[in-house]
């Protein structure tokens, strides 16, 4: 959103825009002069309906101040488009697929009708002719735009309402997602740069090599590779040696041990869908049979040692996330200033209220339990839940991003993603409700969750992430872009079904939706280089000359059941107490351990103790911190369009810029070292070519860089005039100078 300074009468206007007030038009006058302007459409998207002039309100809710010009909607988005000539600049990080006031259809959350200072949440099943005088819609990715319907024609403003009411909240079926409709038009696909290697785990060579990287000992299975063993299971994936191949297809993928990832000690991470409950005492014989036969398969991959987790007996359901976050991010969807300056008033105790930090927390804890059975018992570990893909997903993904520094990288984080979300079965096309369905159970942030660990596991521990805090943001803005097949499916099932159905009738093959990793799609070569993290440790070359150090072999008693060493269970694990598992599994049931909940967090505080009195090594094992203030709010994703928020002139996303600069300017050094013959103007040429991000370090950075780098803000904070007398703050205070400001951050 666009902000105007009003704490001292006055208003910061930005240059490539004029902001009017309804009084200050004549609209009659004008009319005849007005001209509809569409955005430059993509291949594939289609106008629906158009109104002129539509009034773009400002958050100022006292001055109702705006901008005209035109809105629209299309099979893509929801677009509005300026009267006012945009003023030429060069942004660094403009998308190319929509524009600053475009909403995409799947990023609508919710749309709200306003008439006499009141809004009501607009849920479908419209009166015809009927039509509020102010739009408000709230979108996924937090942007609040409020549009006045009034000076537009009646049967334009009519059409315009219900037209974006329709085609962003009705129920849709998936072929009419708008990559469909692009994919076809640009069929056959263009050709895409990666800037990154990205293991997209559609093929068994790509297992296999992930499984030797880890020095895994098991097995690749090709057999689903035209899901004939069983549509709920990849089409290709990795499971312990010892289970058999008729196994796999016997419960629809339900109970079969899916390979993760392999410790260097041998031991592993497994995840799987838990058979379901029955009354059938048949039944139930026959799963208690296979359910032992894949525990005792999981444990012969390394010294018969096994513990096994069922996450929803210690971690939210998803519709305990769903609503969490729902009353979480009520916080950051701000109509005006001054519902935001009231909102000051309770905001630590709000967010502490919602539960979402602590969801988080949990997450994080359950995560590093997992990793002190893989690092310090070097014993396997089984993780269950009901489906196999959503806190299965969390779990191990944040696991093998606090072991395995590869996942660090960005290449390695895009492909585990693509191993454990995408080839993992993720609902990706439910959770995020992309078709807008009226039953809510499915939906729920669980994709989202994950990037908000991760979010606090980099912001912990910065040196040890090739990737930045922006790359997460762009990333969880991309699941609402309805343009790319990484998160519009439920699974490698439904993906490949879908596509091969809507494909053209054309003998041109299924159709192919780009990867969300094409990120050249998006933004252009500069602009993906804020995506790198300029203080990453990067792991130094070792000589080849040089002999590795010795490595003594892994000692069998360094691997036996942690009863054998008198450690404290977790909460939620079960342990075999006896030297061998095939002798446990052979009693009736397995018994959980029994022992209070501070006791499991005891062992862990230990483990983690122990981890810190370590020297750092951002190669190695990370954990997170979890208490107090450790856990905190992703500023950069949830107040970035709220300008009141905002640090003018510094922020820590202009600290990282400057580093950028430098860390360029390193880089070129050392290269001009390693090439001492090169000629001085090669040389000068190169530093000039180097240079190209510092020229961005002249200008005023505010902390929403990159959203809003080419947004003129203004110069102090909006508070509106009755909370400043309300709080009794004197106009001396408002009229201070900007230098006052720019102490906060760093220009």
């Amino acid at each position: 959103m666009l902000s105007l300074g009003s704490g001292a009468g006055k208003s910061a206007k930005p240059s490539f825009v004029s902001y009017v007030t309804p009084e200050e038009i004549k609209i009659t006058e004008k009319e005849a002069s007005r001209k509809e302007k569409h955005p430059d459409l993509l291949p594939g998207e289609v106008v629906f309906c158009s109104a002129n002039p539509i009034l773009k309100y400002t958050q100022d809710d006292l001055s109702q101040r705006g901008v005209f010009g035109t809105l629209l909607c299309t099979n893509f988005r929801i677009s509005f488009i300026s009267d006012e000539e945009p003023v030429e600049e060069a942004q660094l990080f403009k998308n190319k697929l929509y524009e600053e006031n475009d909403i995409p259809l799947t990023c609508v959350d919710h749309i709200y009708g306003g008439n006499d200072e009141k809004k009501k949440l607009i849920t479908g099943g419209l009166v015809k002719n009927k039509y509020p005088s102010k739009i408000i819609i709230h979108c996924k990715d937090l942007r609040v735009f409020q549009f006045s319907l009034t000076y537009a024609k009646e049967e334009e403003a009519r059409k315009i309402f219900q037209g974006i009411v329709h085609h962003s909240l009705e129920p849709k079926s998936l072929k009419c997602i708008f990559a469909f409709s692009y994919c076809e038009k640009t069929m056959p696909a263009p050709a895409v740069e990666r800037t990154y290697r990205t293991l997209m785990f559609d093929s068994a060579e790509d297992w296999t090599q992930e499984m030797k990287r880890t020095k895994g000992n098991c097995r690749v299975i090709s057999a689903n590779e035209n899901f004939g063993l069983s549509p709920k299971l990849p089409q290709f994936f990795i499971i312990p040696t010892a289970v058999l191949d008729e196994d796999l297809a016997k419960f629809q993928g339900k109970g079969v041990p899916i390979w993760c990832w392999s410790h260097h000690s041998g031991c592993a991470l497994f995840k799987t869908a838990s058979l379901p409950l029955v009354q059938d005492d048949g039944l139930s014989q026959t799963y208690k049979i296979y359910t032992e036969r894949m525990l005792n398969a999981v444990a012969q991959t390394h010294l018969y040692s096994l513990k096994t987790e069922e996450l929803l007996d210690t971690l939210p359901t998803t519709q305990d996330i769903q609503q969490s976050y729902s009353r979480f991010k009520q916080f950051f969807l701000i109509d005006n200033t001054t519902e935001f300056w009231m909102s000051d008033v309770k905001w630590f105790s709000s967010l502490e209220s919602s539960g979402w930090l602590d969801i988080i927390r949990q997450c994080l804890q359950k995560a590093v339990e997992v990793v002190e059975c893989l690092e310090k018992e070097n014993t396997n570990v089984l993780i269950m839940e009901e489906s196999g893909s959503d806190l299965c997903c969390v779990i191990s993904s944040l696991v093998q991003l606090m072991l395995d520094p590869h996942y660090r990288t960005l290449g390695g984080f895009q492909s585990l993603v693509q191993k454990e979300w995408v080839a993992g079965g993720h609902g990706f096309l439910d959770r995020c409700n992309h078709l807008h369905q009226k039953d809510k159970e499915s939906q729920s942030p669980v994709f989202l969750l994950f990037l908000e660990c991760v979010w606090q596991l980099l912001q912990q521990h910065i040196p040890a992430f090739q990737f930045s805090e922006t790359y997460l943001t762009v990333l969880s803005d991309s699941l609402y872009v309805p343009v790319f097949s990484t998160f519009l499916f439920n699974s490698p099932y439904h993906r490949a079904t879908m596509e091969k159905a809507e494909s053209p009738q054309a003998q041109r093959g299924p159709l192919t939706c780009p990867s969300v990793w094409d990120w050249s799609l998006q933004f252009e070569r500069r602009a993906q280089d804020i995506f790198t993290n300029p203080l990453y440790a990067e792991k130094p070359k070792q000589d080849k000359s040089l002999r590795k150090p010795y490595r003594p072999k892994h000692q069998r008693q360094l691997s036996l059941p942690s009863s054998a060493f008198k450690t404290t269970p977790k909460k939620g694990f079960f342990k075999d107490e006896t030297d061998s598992l095939k002798k446990m599994l052979r009693v009736k049931r397995i018994s959980r351990w029994l022992h209070s909940p501070d006791s499991a967090q005891a062992s862990t505080r230990e483990f983690y103790e122990a981890w810190q009195r370590k020297p750092p090594d951002h190669h190695g094992l990370v954990l997170p911190g979890l208490e107090g203030p450790c856990v905190r709010v992703w500023l950069q994703r949830y107040l970035r369009w709220v300008p009141e928020a905002q640090i003018f002139g510094g922020g820590a996303i202009a600290v990282t810029s400057k580093l950028a600069d430098l860390a360029g300017e390193v880089q070129e050094l050392r290269r001009e070292l390693d090439r001492r013959g090169a000629c001085r103007t090669d040389s000068n040429h190169r530093r000039a070519s180097a240079s190209g991000g510092g020229r961005r370090s002249s200008v005023r950075l505010s902390s929403a860089f990159p959203f809003a780098a080419s947004r003129a803000w203004s110069s102090k904070p909006a508070i509106p005039t009755s909370m400043l007398q309300s709080l009794m703050i004197s106009g001396s205070m408002a009229d201070q100078d900007d230098e006052d400001c720019e102490t906060l951050g760093v220009v």
